[in-house]
């Protein structure tokens, strides 16, 4: 995405195993050791304005933190986030407008062009019953449980986005499954624990091997 940071980079959208309500999410993983710790609230896509100002996509489900946020890090390539104080910042045509100290041209503002907008990873906003970040469930091993016994499935490696409920890419290095993110399949769900325990379909399973 034209970030800094190489790879993907963790975001506070999140994900529900709720059918009747579905969340949808963008999966992300800290891609190198110097953003562990942080989520990403928003990524800076061009200046906005002639006093520093930056338009900014928004990463968050809860795109009112930003109504009180005053102080922020963005990434840098080679370098930790650094510590910005956020002047001012605004809702615009679905994006957030951002106005950092020190920031106070157009010349300043494109030097942050592509930069994500960083909080401490304690600084989440706390979730409701049954939902997750989704970058919580990458990396979580996967079992099948039938008949009282569990069998390794494999490792949730990426989360496709769709219009219902959220899809699991599992992988065990052979094959890719597929696996809907939702409370029917998903019986016990353990961000903590790096564990997903799913009763699936009957024919679930086998269209995944067509």
């Amino acid at each position: 995405m034209g970030s800094g940071a190489s790879g993907k980079q963790q975001d506070e959208r999140r994900g529900s195993a709720s059918v009747r309500r579905p969340r949808r999410g963008t999966c992300a993983a800290v891609a190198n050791g110097e953003m562990q710790g942080f989520i990403a609230i928003a990524h800076i896509v061009r200046p906005q304005g002639r006093k520093g100002e930056v338009l900014a996509e928004i990463l968050t489900d809860f795109p009112s933190r930003f109504k009180d946020l005053r102080r922020a890090f963005l990434d840098g390539p080679g370098c930790s986030p650094r510590a910005v104080t956020v002047e001012d910042a605004w809702l615009h045509k679905r994006k957030v407008v951002l106005k950092f100290a020190g920031t106070d041209s157009i010349n300043d503002a494109e030097t942050l062009r592509g930069r994500y907008v960083l909080v401490p990873e304690e600084e989440k906003v706390l979730l409701s019953s049954h939902q997750y970040y989704l970058w919580e469930l990458m990396g979580c091993q996967v079992v099948v449980e039938s008949g009282g016994t569990r069998k390794p499935l494999g490792t949730v490696t990426e989360i496709e986005r769709t219009g219902g409920a959220d899809l699991l890419h599992v992988s065990d290095n052979s094959r890719d499954v597929l696996v809907p993110f939702a409370q029917a399949i998903c019986k016990v769900i353990d961000p903590g624990a790096k564990l997903i325990v799913i009763e699936p379909p009957e024919d679930l399973l086998d269209l995944n091997r067509e």
